[in-house]
């Protein structure tokens, strides 16, 4: 493929994706003459451009990935992992609810739940914990105030809300990635980079490498890569977000590894054999 134009790479506005990508957007490595557009746009829109396969290199969903076997390829670098800790349903102070699973199950079934996006993997985690969801979707950053208002009784919620949610007035419920980890002994597989197939296996491996040193970069000169995240932290002041990009870029999005493997296969092996998703996922990484 010609280098003359420059590689869509989608990612969402948020310090962990803008953190990986900092080397790229401030021209900090060597690109071996790949040139890069970002587009940055929320996780379902994402997902929803994958399916039709029109961005070059995005992040997606895990879940998503399940849809978009036949365009795109897996990058071994670029995952967001949930180690313990994950989306959370939270609710507004003082509602009463059981913390027994099954109870709670139970009366989360009977509530309305604001949920950003039904190719997210905060919604499949959701459907694993609990099965059938009375769900409104709602983009992620709006989940507050749907609860607030009353538009939702339970909201999932995703990226810089996991940190912030207590000062935003809300309790959490449940926090998926510690359920997952109890559950499986794994880190819940959120996000990944994935790469259209019409690469050759070649220009795969190269633009893997380029994305990789990226995020290497950033892991070497934090302090840099926290500042120029800091314009999409909604809120958070720099500690906050420098523990929001501690949590979701870190030795697992260098390389998912075999545990970051394992977990994938584990999570997408579930949503199959519970009719959750299309087909039995067979993973299939960039080398």
């Amino acid at each position: 493929m010609a280098r003359t134009q420059a590689l869509s790479l989608g990612h969402s506005p948020d310090p962990d994706d803008a953190f990986m990508f900092f080397a790229l957007a401030e021209n900090k490595i060597n690109t071996h003459g790949w040139s890069f557009e970002h587009t940055l746009q929320d996780i379902q829109t994402l997902n929803e451009r994958a399916t039709r396969g029109e961005l070059a290199i995005s992040a997606i969903s895990i879940h998503a990935y399940a849809y978009v076997l036949d365009k795109y390829a897996l990058l071994p670098c670029g995952a967001s992992m949930g180690d313990g800790y994950g989306p959370m349903l939270v609710v507004a102070k003082g509602t009463h609810f059981p913390t027994e699973p099954e109870l709670l199950k139970a009366w989360l079934r009977e509530r309305l739940i604001a949920v950003p996006g039904l190719m997210t993997s905060a919604y499949l985690s959701l459907q694993l914990f609990m099965g059938e969801v009375r769900h409104a979707v709602v983009p992620f950053d709006e989940i507050f105030s749907a609860v607030a208002s009353g538009r939702a009784e339970v909201g999932l919620i995703i990226h810089e809300g996991q940190l912030t949610y207590q000062q935003e007035g809300f309790e959490k419920v449940l926090d998926l990635g510690q359920w997952w980890k109890a559950e499986t002994g794994l880190p819940l597989p959120l996000g990944g980079n994935v790469i259209r197939k019409d690469f050759t296996p070649e220009e795969r491996s190269e633009i893997n490498v380029v994305l990789r040193n990226s995020i290497e970069y950033g892991l070497k000169h934090r302090a840099d890569g926290v500042a120029h995240s800091m314009p999409l932290a909604r809120g958070m002041d720099e500690s906050l977000a420098d523990q929001f990009i501690g949590m979701y870029v870190n030795d697992y999005t260098l390389d998912y590894g075999d545990t970051g493997r394992q977990a994938i296969r584990e999570f997408l092996g579930r949503a199959h054999r519970a009719g959750l998703i299309p087909s039995l996922v067979e993973l299939e990484f960039v080398s």
